[in-house]
């Protein structure tokens, strides 16, 4: 009798009545011909859902709570802002006996204006260093242009800045300030100089940014088995839905990671210059540049450390109301430094920003907390603990940020007046013609584009954008030691 060979479909023939590999089809343990992988003789309990195993994996939402996003048609928005109102000078060195001279024009120290101190006009001059300070009388100052500029004074308490209780010879790094002038009677005023009000301007660039998914007509109409769903709540039985999705939600990151991250070409990246790129400045480097930097935050020192951030905000614009966004260590840091406090040290509890509702505040994430004059909102920042950014390392170079809560006014060109805007808002390529907030087209010839004869879905995403830091000089970046 020759040897029955099975088919497909088939089982082979036993002489008992018993259950046996060979009497089934299987997919566990396909044959050499694969043709009974498609089936198991007992149905698996299968989980159609996927295990949500990292929770919410988006990370946008820090601009949306702190800023605003603004349309814009150029390729550069520029601002202006308000240089201090009182007139003031450092690295002063002192000369002579009667002598304080200083550098006007310079681009490589912190006088950037010409001299207008008059003279007639009566100063302090401190040193940093040593505390020691003197009020004196200018009685001769240089042409505002001239190069350094030199004064004439002379104390009110003692004979000249080296004889008496107070010597400042050869003292560098002295700072002055005019705070008030003095003449005598029946004199005119020629010697006082006219003092133009002058801004600092800054500007940034917006970048485009751009993703696309891509897949084929025949992979559109397969079905899987795992039931899709992502953040978004997209659902169903189709992987590319899935696919297409989540390109999507990691875009929208993109447009938020992009301006916070970013940084503009230097003179010295030859390669990118000569290929015509320009860089955007984020967040974190307009602080580094124009902003505050506080390095190595911990609780041990904290209350110290923290005492210092609010004496520089004082110097600053002191704007009472500001948000701390924190990686998970430097907000343990700040719940230590407040639980060694008192309750009457801390100076209470505010939620002034919040229409002050404590529920509110707590339903954003947020704890508030006061300190001095100052009301601060604690938060957890995901995009510096999520392992696929900024967290997950022992060692990160960001710990946090404090950024204020307030507006500033600015003057908007397109509406022909004066309007308020919050310090860190997101500006938009748009016109009539097209908005490139955010786009996103379908090419191809599946999925209802028939743009081209390519047998594939292409979605696209593009947005054209750059961030606006205004008044970086009110916020604060914690930094660590790497």
């Amino acid at each position: 009798m020759s040897n029955v060979v099975p088919m497909f479909g088939s089982i082979k023939p036993s002489q008992k009545q018993q259950t046996l590999d060979s009497n089934y089809l299987q997919f566990t343990n396909p044959d050499a011909d694969n043709f009974s992988s498609f089936a198991q003789q007992y149905l698996p309990e299968i989980y159609e859902a996927e295990v949500e195993r990292y929770g919410n994996r988006t990370l946008s939402g820090f601009l949306r709570m702190v800023g605003a996003e603004m349309p814009m048609s150029s390729d550069q928005v520029i601002w202006s802002e308000q240089n201090r109102l009182h007139i003031a000078y450092k690295e002063v060195s002192c000369d002579s006996a009667t002598q304080l001279s200083f550098e006007v024009n310079s681009t490589e120290g912190p006088n950037f204006v010409n001299n207008v101190i008059s003279a007639g006009q009566t100063l302090v001059v401190m040193s940093p260093s040593t505390g020691k300070e003197l009020k004196v009388y200018v009685k001769a100052s240089t042409a505002g242009t001239v190069d350094p500029a030199i004064l004439e004074v002379y104390p009110y308490t003692q004979a000249s800045l080296i004889s008496g209780p107070v010597n400042f010879e050869n003292a560098e790094d002295l700072k002055i300030f005019v705070y008030g002038s003095e003449f005598r009677k029946g004199t005119d005023d020629a010697s006082l100089k006219s003092v133009t009000p002058s801004f600092t301007q800054y500007n940034n660039s917006p970048i485009i940014i751009k993703e696309k998914y891509q897949i084929s007509g025949s992979d559109t109409a397969q079905i899987g088995w795992v039931e899709v769903a992502t953040e978004d709540g997209t659902s169903g039985y189709l992987w590319y839905l899935k696919a297409e999705s989540e390109t999507r939600l990691r875009f929208e990151d993109y447009l938020e990671m992009s301006v916070i991250e970013g940084e503009l070409v230097d003179s010295t990246a030859l390669t990118l210059v000569t290929d015509g790129f320009k860089g955007t400045q984020g967040l974190f480097a307009a602080i580094k540049e124009r902003g505050n930097v506080v390095n190595n935050f911990t609780a041990a020192a904290g209350l110290s450390d923290f005492d210092s951030i609010l004496k520089n905000l004082d110097t600053q614009g002191a704007i009472e109301e500001n948000m701390l966004f924190l990686n998970r260590a430097t907000s343990l840091d700040f719940d230590d430094m407040l639980a060694s406090l008192s309750s009457g040290a801390a100076g209470g509890v505010a939620y002034g920003l919040f229409e002050n509702s404590e529920q509110m505040a707590l339903n954003l994430g947020f704890s508030g907390f006061r300190r001095g004059s100052y009301d601060f909102y604690k938060t957890d920042w995901k995009y510096l603990n999520d392992a696929s950014t900024r967290g997950g390392m022992i060692n990160t170079s960001i710990d946090g940020v404090l950024i204020p809560a307030g507006t500033s006014t600015v003057y908007d060109q397109q509406l022909g007046t004066n309007i308020r805007r919050p310090f860190l808002h997101v500006r938009y390529r748009a016109n009539q013609a097209d908005d490139r907030r955010m786009k996103s087209w379908i090419t191809g010839s599946v999925g209802g584009a028939y743009t081209s004869d390519l047998d594939a879905m292409q979605v696209h995403f593009l947005s054209e954008r750059c961030l606006v830091t205004q008044g970086a000089n009110n916020f604060v970046l914690f930094t660590a030691t790497v």
